[in-house]
């Protein structure tokens, strides 16, 4: 299965269907206006060929909704076509991607299908959209405007660097040591509707803004570095301004 069909099967209808209804409408003025001057031979012409319109409206009405009624979604969501053809315009778009049906990651957003409602989720947001083209465009427009938000890469390493002090002494650690990067979001956002508002996605594309920036060190002139780790569980996956995959697991403030 593949929407598209469905998508050109319905152009010619919408055509037919808009030039219907802009012909109603003329004709409606006419009707108002003859009606009002009292042009009954007119009057009587126009409300039969509106008529004839509706008529036609109808019946491409009937078809389109044969159309819709015939396109199995449950289907399309369960045998994996949606997925496959998304990933497919993915790949055609430039969009990054990765995971595994049903749950994948379109940096910095976590995509989920649900087979069983049909719905995608953008991060937690439900999206109904059964047209994998129109999906992805989401994704990349979503991507577009969150790489052009403004971000002070200064303030943010600063805030990294309270949590990071603040975690050295929770964790008994030595000044300096390498603090898992995923123990310094709880820092960030200790709470459960602080997270909601800024999730793990979110902080790995500010992450990813840091990582970019030509910020080197915190106000008070301490230098920072990141770290990997053997445990890819702990490693937060960015993308680089290549477009490359980096694993960060770790940070480290020093002097």
């Amino acid at each position: 299965m593949n929407y598209e069909n469905l998508y050109q099967d319905m152009q010619p209808l919408e055509k037919s269907l808009k030039d219907s209804i802009a012909s109603m409408q003329k004709l409606f003025k006419a009707i108002h206006k003859e009606n009002e001057n009292g042009d009954i031979k007119s009057l009587a012409r126009d409300l039969n060929a509106m008529s004839e319109s509706a008529a036609s409206v109808s019946f491409t009405l009937e078809n389109m909704i044969g159309f819709v009624n015939g396109f199995d979604t449950k289907s399309y969501f369960e045998n994996g076509d949606f997925a496959e053809q998304m990933l497919q315009i993915c790949q055609e778009k430039g969009v990054d991607v990765r995971g595994d049906f049903p749950v994948y990651e379109m940096f910095p957003y976590r995509v989920k299908l649900d087979t069983e409602n049909q719905d995608l989720y953008l991060d937690r947001k439900k999206i109904q959209c059964v047209r994998p083209q129109s999906f992805v465009e989401i994704v990349r427009g979503g991507q577009e405007k969150l790489n052009k938000a403004s971000f002070n890469a200064l303030t943010f390493v600063n805030e990294l660097a309270d949590a990071y002090d603040m975690a050295i002494l929770k964790q008994n650690k030595q000044p300096q040591a390498d603090i898992y990067l995923t123990s310094l979001y709880k820092f960030l956002a200790p709470m459960g509707r602080f997270r909601r508002d800024y999730d793990q996605q979110s902080f790995a594309f500010d992450l990813a803004r840091l990582y970019m920036s030509e910020v080197e060190e915190t106000k008070n002139g301490r230098k920072f570095q990141f770290g990997p780790s053997r445990n890819n569980g702990k490693a937060i996956r960015i993308l680089d301004r290549d477009g490359q995959e980096q694993f960060l697991a770790t940070i480290r403030f020093y002097e």
